[in-house]
């Protein structure tokens, strides 16, 4: 099947993806109570209490409350967030954008040094370099992210206060205009170069720390695939016909390397996606994933349930997209139905 068609078919499927989940998370944040806090005080009587509950048809049966909550997100109204005092959909998109650029910039960190390190090692097999490689995956697989981060922390913002914490600097953040969210490419966009060094400056300890485990895995994995292609008979029929050890390494042996590393990458992707919640809190980034806190210390589970349904839809490209390039790097790989 055809990329286009297999992306196609996918896409189709998702909106009944997406009803499953949202169907079962509403069920079971329902199991925890009425989100009834966000909208009352302690100062109501039990009158005012049903009175709101009345309003927002808390008092309905749970499938009533679903179908209310199904038909106000298909019209653009995902609720009331009590953490921002404000409607969910218009604090949504700025949080969103805030973590995509964060995200984005740590991804890119994974997929160049991962891959980098990872094809450097298993070039130079039990040399030097890949003693090294060795070292970093298994710092990066097994040290804690939140310990990271701390270190980080104490190192270039404490003692050497060259790295901010933060999304920017306030005053240079006012004096540009925003029309992507993406901090960095608004700073282009207005050509402020002073802007942008404030934006990468705040992007770079967020984006190690949420970056580093998922580039150390991939290292693994390259390096592992690399050493396994190294053996394969086709690489000593071009080591044979006089190929330059350069272009057997990046014409053969890496691109079939990468074919089971994508998976891994789609996989680092996720594991982000979960680790931006620590991440965010230590280095006090307003993304989703500090806002998700915040809402679950609150009870406030419109903005959970926005959150999920965002993570939802990702991990659903994103698997999408690592099948494409798996079949795309793997020609012997059929796309299915």
């Amino acid at each position: 099947m055809a990329p286009v068609d297999y992306a196609l078919r996918r896409l189709i499927k998702l909106p009944l993806l997406l009803l499953a989940v949202s169907l079962l998370v509403f069920s079971l944040s329902r199991v925890g109570g009425s989100p009834i806090g966000i909208y009352i005080n302690h100062e109501m009587t039990p009158a005012e209490v049903a009175e709101v509950a009345e309003r927002y048809g808390l008092d309905e049966p749970l499938h009533r409350q679903y179908l209310a909550w199904l038909g106000g997100v298909l019209q653009g109204d995902l609720g009331w967030s009590g953490v921002s005092v404000a409607p969910v959909a218009d604090v949504l998109p700025q949080k969103l954008m805030a973590s995509l650029e964060l995200s984005l910039f740590a991804f890119a960190i994974v997929i160049v040094l991962g891959v980098g390190i990872g094809t450097y090692a298993g070039a130079r097999q039990n040399r030097l370099a890949d003693h090294i490689s060795r070292v970093i995956s298994i710092v990066g697989s097994s040290l804690p992210i939140f310990w990271f981060a701390f270190v980080l922390l104490i190192v270039f913002y404490l003692i050497l206060p060259i790295a901010p914490i933060g999304r920017s600097d306030p005053d240079i953040y006012n004096s540009i205009s925003h029309p992507t969210g993406l901090y960095t490419v608004d700073a282009l966009l207005n050509l402020n170069l002073l802007a942008f060094r404030d934006a990468i400056s705040h992007l770079l300890l967020p984006a190690v720390v949420l970056g580093f485990e998922g580039m150390a895995t991939i290292a693994r994995v390259m390096r592992s695939s690399m050493v396994d292609e190294f053996h394969e008979d086709y690489v000593d029929m071009a080591r044979a016909k006089g190929v330059p050890e350069a272009a057997v390494v990046k014409r053969h042996v890496r691109r079939n390397a990468l074919v089971p590393t994508v998976t891994v990458i789609g996989v680092a992707f996720g594991l982000m996606l979960q680790g931006s919640v620590i991440v965010e809190l230590i280095f006090q980034w307003p993304g989703v994933g500090r806002w998700m806190a915040d809402a679950v210390l609150r009870g406030d589970q419109a903005t959970m349930m926005a959150f999920i349904l965002v993570a939802a839809v990702i991990f659903l490209l994103v698997n999408l997209i690592v099948d494409i390039a798996y079949a795309y790097l793997d020609r012997r790989v059929e796309l299915g139905t």
